[in-house]
């Protein structure tokens, strides 16, 4: 005879209770709701870590920069940057910091 879930369930619940006892029973159910709280809290800020760090990995800063942040690291650089456009900058920037 094979035993299924829901009796695995009514033998442990029978084995909780003669090894426990009925008046700590409530107790120890509780404390069990919390850890099993606090570890879904925790694995959803790892997954959302793990997440986070994936964006972080696939966006392209040079990508991400204004066109204000571009000319001001454009002009601290010494680069002219009225007259060029965004992917000019880059390249311009780029330049200047590889030489």
């Amino acid at each position: 005879m094979a035993v299924g879930g829901m009796e695995w369930i009514w033998i442990a619940l029978v084995v909780g209770i003669l090894l426990v006892g009925t008046d700590k029973l409530p107790g120890l159910a509780r404390n069990l709701g919390k850890v099993m709280a606090e570890f879904q809290k925790s694995k959803a800020d790892f997954e959302r870590e793990v997440k986070s760090y994936s964006e972080f990995e696939t966006t392209t800063p040079s990508k991400s920069i204004s066109k204000y942040e571009l000319q001001k690291s454009a002009s601290a650089l010494g680069i002219d940057a009225t007259t060029k456009d965004d992917e000019q900058l880059r390249e311009a920037i780029k330049r200047k910091l590889d030489s």
